[in-house]
């Protein structure tokens, strides 16, 4: 089989992104007397998640950007742990602050996100960065793996404005935040998700289809309107490897551009998490 979409290369988008926030931390150090600052929260010793926070750390340190990383047991209080957020809250120092998700067993992982400063919100989680988004006001920040999604949108040279767009996923990670991006950028917006009817049949009217849905190779190319820019946000662990939530082979004899997994939107959420950081230094 020969691929006849064009790859949508997100290693190459995200390293142009990291070489912009990199100049961008060069100028605000300069400005504030000190590198912006990230703080990072490792709770517990989950594997997956120790890989995240450190692929994290490392973007960092490769752009310029301080990092305060905290690892407290798996067994923190609550309480404790609220402690921690209010202090770095509380520092200077610190710009953007990220609570690695999924926490351990018995923590509220909502009331550790709602007890986030907005302002320093990096991940765009809290009430008031998905109010504000909702809203289609630019002044909170925005979850980085949608805004991942608008940027490698951007660079295919793909304008939603006017297209139709169907969102696979319905997260309030990914495919809610998703929705106001797109809508905000004038497409038609449909949320699709595991209670819609005939899937197919809605999938195959995008002229851009997003599939967040976390289910492999969930989107067939029997799903894919022809000439579609396909979006693939999954990243599941199967027995065949790393597959993304679209049969990826199959689609892009379909799509008219593809993002593939892994090398798709995975580097795209690390990349907007700087930039991200940036604009909380800002302020």
């Amino acid at each position: 089989m020969t691929l006849a979409a064009t790859v949508i290369d997100g290693k190459a988008v995200a390293a142009e992104v990291r070489a912009r926030v990199a100049g961008e931390v060069t100028e605000l150090a300069a400005e504030l007397g000190r590198p912006p600052g990230l703080a990072t929260v490792l709770v517990g010793e989950d594997p997956a998640s120790a890989i995240y926070v450190r692929r994290k750390r490392e973007a960092c340190e490769e752009v310029g950007i301080r990092s305060f990383h905290h690892e407290p047991p798996g067994d923190i209080p609550q309480e404790e742990l609220l402690a921690l957020v209010a202090e770095l809250n509380a520092n200077d120092e610190i710009d953007g602050i990220l609570c690695q998700l999924p926490l351990p067993g018995g923590l509220d992982a909502d009331e550790v996100i709602n007890a986030l400063d907005p302002a320093k919100d990096v991940d765009g989680l809290t009430p008031s960065s998905a109010g504000l988004l909702s809203r289609g006001d630019p002044a909170g920040l925005v979850p980085c793996t949608p805004s991942g999604v608008m940027e490698l949108l951007a660079h295919a040279g793909v304008d939603p404005s006017g297209a139709e767009a169907v969102i696979v996923g319905r997260s309030n990670l990914v495919g809610r935040p998703l929705y106001s991006l797109l809508l905000g950028a004038d497409a038609t917006v449909t949320t699709a998700h595991s209670r819609t009817a005939d899937l197919g049949e809605v999938c195959r009217r995008a002229e851009i289809l997003v599939a967040a849905a976390g289910r492999p190779r969930l989107v067939t190319a029997e799903m894919i309107r022809p000439g579609a820019t396909v979006i693939d946000v999954g990243t599941n662990r199967t027995d065949d490897g790393l597959v993304g939530d679209v049969d990826y082979a199959p689609a892009a004899e379909v799509a008219g551009a593809i993002t593939p997994v892994p090398g798709g939107v995975g580097p795209m959420t690390i990349a907007m998490l700087l930039d991200n950081t940036v604009k909380a230094a800002r302020g």
